[in-house]
């Protein structure tokens, strides 16, 4: 199946692409069980939900449908389809009386995070967020340690803009790892981002 953005441009999944789409589920290791980080996410903010600590929900994308096939009466094939706006970010919700948005990302890469994960839109997004005052960030999975940071979007921002002013198109894991927050992984809920957000 084909989906094109608003400007007729192919929208192809990324490495990262399993944390919007969910589509690669592949069992790296026992504590992961196949899950991906939309599913720890999600499982994680009904926790919260449940709770009554949060309530943060994945946006849903819109999608336009172009083309159908019916193989049988019972059953319709999507075979084009395009996104009717450019996403922004992920998840959003409301904490404490703050509204918080977020994007999740994972990439297999060892040594650093390519900013090419993100794009333009997001990154303004992000930043009409913190400058609303909005609780705004974005959880970061080095998927071959099974490591989780978050970065506060203030941090991207800089990275963002010292790959616009020419400097280099990825963030240091190192860099991740002074300027963001490990979240440790746990049963319940998965990825507690909560606790790090009471910090700052």
């Amino acid at each position: 199946m084909d989906f094109n953005y608003p400007n007729g441009k192919r929208y192809t999944p990324n490495e990262i692409g399993t944390a919007r789409t969910g589509g690669n589920r592949k069992n790296s290791s026992y504590s992961n069980r196949g899950m991906t980080l939309e599913d720890d996410l999600n499982e994680t903010n009904e926790f919260y939900r449940e709770r009554k600590i949060a309530v943060i929900h994945k946006k849903p994308t819109p999608v336009q449908i172009v083309q159908v096939d019916y193989p049988n009466r019972s059953a319709a094939v999507i075979k084009e389809a395009y996104f009717k706006l450019a996403s922004t970010t992920d998840y959003n919700g409301v904490y404490k009386g703050k509204y918080i948005d977020f994007e999740a990302k994972e990439t297999q890469n060892p040594t650093s995070f390519p900013l090419k994960n993100f794009h333009q839109h997001q990154i303004q997004h992000m930043e009409e967020v913190v400058n609303q005052g909005g609780i705004c960030f974005v959880i970061l999975r080095f998927s071959r340690f099974e490591q989780v940071y978050l970065l506060e979007a203030k941090h991207l921002l800089t990275f963002w803009e010292r790959m616009a002013n020419g400097g280099r198109k990825s963030i240091t894991k190192e860099e991740i790892e002074q300027q963001g927050h490990h979240i440790p992984l746990g049963y319940q809920p998965r990825i507690d981002y909560i606790k790090i957000i009471d910090r700052f």
